[in-house]
Order: C-alpha cells, then structure tokens, then sequence
C-alpha cells in the first residue's frame, strides 16, 4: 500500500516544523477579553447615563426620572445666604440722635435653613474711615438654639451683605449692656480699606439674637463704653416687645466724640466734678 505524506508530516522530516499551539495558552486569554469587554461595557454605561436629559431618548428619560439622585458631598455645596422676604414693616430700629445720619434698614430676610425672620440695621459707611460704622443683625431663635462661634457668624455676615472679609482676630471678653452680658471679638474686616472692629453677639431675651460689629474711626479699636452704648441704641419698634424691656443708659444719650469713637459719657454732675478739680490744680 503507498503512503500518503502530509506536509506535516514533510515539515517534521525536513525539521521546518515549529511549536504546536497548546490548548492552555488559549484558555489564559480567555479572561483578559471578559475583563476588557466588561470594561467597555461599563465605559459606554456611563457615557449614556451622563449624558443630557433633552439628548436622551423618552424611555431613557422615564428611566432617569425614576433612578436616584447622585451623591454630592457637603463639602461642595455653597453656604446660602438669608432670602429677601416679601415687603413687611421692621420690627427693630436704631436710635440715630446725635449720629449725623439716619440708620439704615435693609430688607426682611429669611433664613433658607430654619425660615426665621432676620433684620439688619446699619449706621454710617464701611470705606468712611472718618466716621464710626455699626451693622446689626436681629434674628429670631427657636427655644435651646445653640450659639453659634462669633467668628463663624462674623465671616459669614461680613461676606453675605457688605462683601468684606474677616482676615485677622484679637481678644475675646465680654461687655454688660441693656440686654446683659454680651460676647466680644475684635476682628479686622477687610474691603475697600482694613478697619478694626469689635464683633458682638447676644440674646436679647429667648426669643431674638442679635450680632454684628463696631469700626471705630481713624482705624482704632472702639472702646467697650463705645459697644455697649451702640446696644443701647437698638429698640423695637412695639413697646411690649420680649427682650426690648430693659432700661436704657441715660449715659449713652450724648453725641458720640468722633475723635476717640467712643460715646461722650457722663452729664452736668460729672462735667461739674471734672471743672472743680481743673480750678483746685491751678496755682
């Protein structure tokens, strides 16, 4: 019988044969194309679902409409500021006798948080360095509302309304005024010029809390008397109004001394008292 000869058979006699393909060198790729095709499927997953909704197709769109919302850290979302409210009258007002000027009422605001009422007063101008500059915000508290950090409420009114920034702070104390005792932080608010001011923050009974701050002129740190008559100066508007009861300082009622920031004190009996000890040092 003749043999066939295959060519096979023609390379291994001629020794041109190379190395047969082994089953498991296949078996080992076989992996790799599962993880390279889910790869690409969860790629084109993901450019589908970034996609814009007007691009998607209406059964896309019912389906999104149903999917979760995607999670978005704390961290990136913006502080909002108080809403304007509706037109309504304030409730509080600032006593400008002897000021030079009227004080200012902004707007009623609303906290986007909690919803409260929120009211700012203002007297004088931030970039007039000349004059004494107070700003004054009353809010509404809801009963055990925890105080808040001063410098905290400092940056983020100073930002929210006038559009300064709080870049340097110094002592703390505390100051008694009308409405009792009231926390301090002298801070240095930066715009147009840097001015050094005096943060306050209080409650003005259990049911409203004010903060804000005093710039003295000239740059100068306001004298505590200076802050604490600036209080005195807040009134409601309705006489039985809770926390507005207390008695005012017939001390604070003269014209603030420009040159110093801080209110002239004392009346006839002291002025009396410091003429007599000016004539008893003469010769």
């Amino acid at each position: 019988m003749r043999q066939i000869t295959t060519s096979d058979d023609t390379a291994r006699e001629t020794g041109l044969a190379g190395p047969r393909r082994r089953p498991a060198a296949a078996l080992r790729i076989l992996p790799r194309l599962a993880c390279a095709a889910a790869l690409i499927a969860g790629l084109s997953l993901l450019a589908r679902e970034t996609r814009p909704q007007a691009a998607r197709p209406e059964g896309d769109a019912a389906a999104a409409s149903d999917a979760p919302a995607p999670f978005v850290p704390s961290v990136s979302l913006a502080v909002r500021p108080a809403m304007p409210s509706a037109v309504a009258a304030p409730r509080f007002r600032l006593d400008d006798s002897g000021a030079g000027e009227p004080a200012r009422t902004e707007a009623v605001r609303h906290d986007p948080v909690s919803g409260r009422r929120e009211e700012t007063l203002a007297l004088g101008a931030f970039p007039n360095i000349e004059s004494p500059y107070l700003r004054l915000t009353v809010a509404e508290a809801g009963p055990g509302d925890p105080a808040g950090r001063l410098f905290v409420t400092l940056a983020r009114r100073a930002a929210d309304g006038p559009g300064l920034s709080v870049i340097r702070t110094g002592e703390r104390g505390r100051i008694e005024t009308k409405f009792g005792a009231v926390e301090t932080l002298e801070a240095t608010f930066s715009g147009p010029l840097d001015r050094i001011c005096t943060g306050f923050a209080g409650s003005a009974g259990a049911l409203f809390r004010f903060d804000g701050w005093l710039c003295a002129p000239l740059g100068q740190a306001p004298e505590p008397r200076a802050v604490a008559c600036a209080l005195d100066g807040l009134l409601a508007a309705a006489p039985d109004t809770p926390g507005f009861s207390g008695r005012r300082d017939p001390a604070c009622r003269p014209p603030p001394d420009t040159r110093t920031g801080s209110l002239a004190t004392g009346g006839p009996r002291k002025n009396e008292a410091r003429l007599r000890r000016n004539a008893q040092a003469r010769p």
